[in-house]
C-alpha cells in the first residue's frame, strides 16, 4: 500500500458520505483509496478520476454511462460497483472493497507463478469475463493491475467500463501513448481501436503468459515500439510452460480474431482441460491450437522383427530406399485415415451452440434441441433491451463448440428492473438526491415553493410520488420549500386595540403593545405600529403598538392663601400654566382666589388663573 501520508484527499468525506481514509494506490488515471460508507456502515474502495479527466466533460459523461452499466454486472468475479458521484468537481467511483492483494503485486514478489496457480488465476478471471461478456460488457483493459487475489484464492476483476469511458476523453492517443497498457493490447486495439469480447481473451492470454515467465512477450523502447510488436508478430510459446497450458496461451493470442477462441467460454474450457491435464504425462492426444492431432504411436509394421528371418546377403541398396518410401507412404496413409476418422467423428461428437437470445423459452427450447443440445433454466435477471419472457442471456453463448447433448443455461428476462421512489418528503436536498442516486434514480429539476407547513430548504414533494414504481435510471423532480409565504402588514394606526389584534391575527401575524398619552389619539386606539404598513414581512413576525391612553390630566391643587411664587411653583410642577392677575390697584403677593377650582381634573398644560390681593 502506497503512504497517504502527503495525500491532501485523505480525511476528505465525499458527498457527505463516503470517508477517504487511506491512499492505497495511484495511477496515471485515478487515485483509489480506502473508504468508509458513513451512511451504510461498511468498508468500501474509491477511485477518484484526476482533476484533468473530471475537466473532460465526454469522459465525466461517458463515464457515468460505463460505472452505471458496469453497476448491473453482480458476479462473485467482479468487484461490485455501488456507486459513482461527483463532489466539487472530483469525478469519483464507489467500489466493493476487497481484502487482498493485486496479480500484479504477486508477480513483483514471486517473479512467475507455477502452471496450476497460472491456470487458477486465468479460471477466475476467464469466469468473470464470460459473464460480463454475456451481459454486453467488454472489458478493454485486461492487466494484472486489474486482477485482485484474496487471503483465500479468489480472484476478481476490476475496472470494467473505466477505459471505454477513457475513449471518450482526450486521453485516448496522448504524446504517443496509447489507451491502456500497451504490453496487453490485441492487434486490432492497436491498428483501429476496435474491441470486443475476444480483444479481452487476447489481453489475458498475455497475462497467462506473464504469470508463467514472469515477463511480458514484448519489450521494446517506446509504448508504440511494443504496439508494432503486437501487430506484426505472433506471441511466442511461454518457455518451459507444459504442452497443454501453451497452447492455451497460443489460441488466446492469435492475431487473427477468428483463430482465437469464439468467447470467454470456450476458453474457460481450454484452461480446465489443460488443468485437469498437467498431471498425466501419458497420452495418446494432445491439444494442439484446441484442434486434437493423433500422435504416431503405432509400431514401425512395414519393418522386420527379430523373428523374422532375413537372407544373409545384403539387398541392393536401390530396393532398401524403395522399401523406406513405401513405408513412408504406407505410414502417412494411416495418419491421413486417423486424422479423417477422427474428423468424423468429432463432428458427429461436437455441435455449435445457436443464438438464442431475445427468442421465447420454447422457441430457444426447440433451436437448442434441434441442434443436438439440451436446456437448463437459470436465475431470471432483469434486461434493458430483452422482453420480460424471453432469453436475455445464454451459457455458454452463441457460437461456442460443445459436446452433443450439453446443456445450455438458458436465463429468462424478468423485462426492465422498476424501483420504486423513495419518500424524501421533509429531507434536505443533497440528502434527497443521495436517496435517489441509491436508489439509482436520478434529479431532473429542482423547483422552489412558499410552503405553510415545511420548513425552508426542506423537500415538500417529488414527481413522480413516493413509492411509484419507475424504470431504473429515470429522474425525478424535487419541490423544495421556501418557507410560509411573505404576508403584508395591515394598517391598524387609529382604530381601537381590539380591532387591531384581531387585524393582525388574521394576517398571520403576532403583536405586542405598549401605552403612552396622547392629545391627539382617543385612549384605547392605535398610535403607531412597527413594522410599518404595506411593509412585505415573513408569516409569523411581530408587530409592535403604541397604544393611546388618551391625554394625560391633573388634579388643580389648592393654592390660595399660598404665595404666587409658591403657587407658581407647585402648579408648573404638574404641568400647569400660571396666569397671575391682581386685584384692582392692588399689588399683593397672596392668592386670593383661583381658576379652576381646587380639584377640577384637567389636561396637562392647562391655563390655571391666580387673583392676588
Amino acid at each position: 500500500m502506497e503512504t497517504s501520508a502527503a495525500d491532501p484527499l485523505t480525511g476528505a468525506v465525499l458527498d457527505g458520505r463516503y470517508r477517504l481514509d487511506a491512499r492505497i494506490a495511484r495511477g496515471g488515471m485515478a487515485t483509489v483509496y480506502s473508504a468508509f460508507d458513513l451512511r451504510l456502515d461498511r468498508p468500501v474502495a474509491v477511485k477518484v478520476m484526476h482533476a484533468s479527466l473530471a475537466e473532460d466533460e465526454a469522459f465525466v459523461e461517458r463515464f457515468r454511462r460505463e460505472a452505471r452499466s458496469a453497476a448491473r454486472l453482480s458476479h462473485p468475479n467482479v468487484v461490485a460497483i455501488y456507486d459513482q458521484g461527483e463532489d466539487a468537481g472530483r469525478v469519483y467511483l464507489v467500489m466493493e472493497h476487497v481484502t487482498g492483494t493485486t496479480l500484479r503485486a504477486l508477480l513483483r514478489e514471486h517473479g512467475a507463478l507455477s502452471p496450476q496457480q497460472a491456470l487458477d488465476v486465468a479460471d477466475g478471471v476467464l469466469t468473470a469475463l464470460a459473464a460480463a461478456h454475456a451481459a454486453g460488457l467488454v472489458h478493454r483493459d485486461v492487466k494484472p493491475e486489474n486482477v485482485l487475489v484474496t487471503p483465500d484464492g479468489s480472484v476478481k476483476v476490476a475496472d470494467f467500463g473505466l477505459a471505454r469511458a477513457i475513449e471518450a476523453s482526450h486521453y485516448t492517443v496522448a504524446d504517443g501513448t496509447l489507451l491502456g497498457t500497451v504490453a496487453y493490447l490485441a492487434p486490432e486495439q492497436v491498428a483501429s481501436g476496435a474491441a470486443d469480447p475476444r480483444a479481452d481473451l487476447y489481453a489475458l492470454g498475455v497475462v497467462l503468459f506473464e504469470m508463467l515467465t514472469g515477463q511480458v512477450p514484448y519489450s521494446g523502447g517506446t509504448p508504440l515500439a511494443v504496439a508494432y510488436r503486437h501487430v506484426n508478430e505472433d506471441v511466442p510459446d511461454p518457455a518451459g510452460a507444459p504442452r497443454a497450458v501453451a497452447n492455451v496461451v497460443r489460441a488466446a493470442t492469435r492475431r487473427d480474431l477468428d483463430e482465437r477462441y469464439a468467447d470467454a467460454q470456450a476458453m474457460l474450457s481450454a484452461v480446465r482441460r489443460a488443468r485437469s491435464a498437467l498431471g498425466s504425462t501419458d497420452t495418446a492426444v494432445v491439444h494442439l491450437d484446441e484442434a486434437p492431432t493423433l500422435v504416431t504411436m503405432l509400431p514401425p509394421a512395414p519393418a522386420a522383427t527379430k523373428q523374422q528371418k532375413e537372407p544373409k546377403q545384403k539387398r541392393p541398396r536401390r530396393g532398401r530406399r524403395r522399401g523406406l518410401v513405401f513405408t513412408a507412404i504406407a505410414v502417412t496413409l494411416l495418419l491421413v485415415a486417423g486424422v479423417a476418422g477422427w474428423r468424423m467423428a468429432s463432428a458427429e461428437q461436437y455441435a455449435r451452440a445457436p443464438r438464442l437470445l431475445d427468442l421465447s423459452l420454447a422457441a430457444a427450447t426447440k433451436a437448442a434441441e434441434t441442434a443436438g443440445l439440451t436446456v437448463g433454466t437459470g436465475a431470471p435477471e432483469y434486461s434493458d433491451t430483452v422482453a420480460a419472457g424471453r432469453v436475455a442471456r445464454q451459457e455458454p453463448g452463441p457460437d461456442t463448440r460443445l459436446k452433443r447433448g450439453a446443456a445450455i443455461v438458458l436465463h429468462v428476462s424478468r423485462g426492465v428492473r422498476m424501483v420504486a421512489v423513495p419518500d424524501v418528503r421533509g429531507k434536505t436536498e443533497a440528502v434527497a438526491r443521495a436517496q435517489l442516486r441509491s436508489a439509482e434514480l436520478s434529479v431532473t429539476r429542482v423547483t422552489r415553493r412558499y410552503d405553510e407547513t415545511v420548513a425552508k430548504d426542506l423537500v415538500v414533494e417529488t414527481s413522480p410520488a413516493p413509492a411509484t414504481q419507475l424504470r431504473h435510471g429515470s429522474s425525478v423532480a424535487l419541490t423544495v420549500s421556501d418557507g410560509p409565504a411573505p404576508v403584508t402588514v395591515p394598517d391598524v394606526r387609529l382604530r381601537a386595540l381590539a380591532d387591531a389584534q384581531r387585524l393582525l391575527r388574521d394576517a398571520g401575524l403576532k403583536y405586542t403593545a405598549t401605552t403612552e398619552f396622547s392629545d391627539t389619539v382617543a385612549n384605547g386606539a392605535v398610535i403607531d405600529q412597527t413594522p410599518a404598513a404595506a411593509r412585505s414581512v415573513p408569516r409569523g413576525t411581530t408587530v409592535a403598538l403604541r397604544v393611546s391612553k388618551g391625554p394625560e390630566t391633573v388634579r388643580v391643587p389648592e393654592v390660595r392663601g399660598d404665595t404666587i411664587t409658591r403657587a407658581r411653583e407647585t402648579l408648573t410642577a404638574l404641568g400647569l400654566k400660571v396666569v397671575v392677575q391682581h386685584v384692582r390697584n392692588g399689588h399683593g403677593e397672596v392668592v386670593i382666589d383661583q381658576d379652576p377650582q381646587p380639584g377640577a381634573v384637567v389636561r396637562v398644560g392647562t391655563k390655571v388663573t391666580l387673583v392676588a390681593f
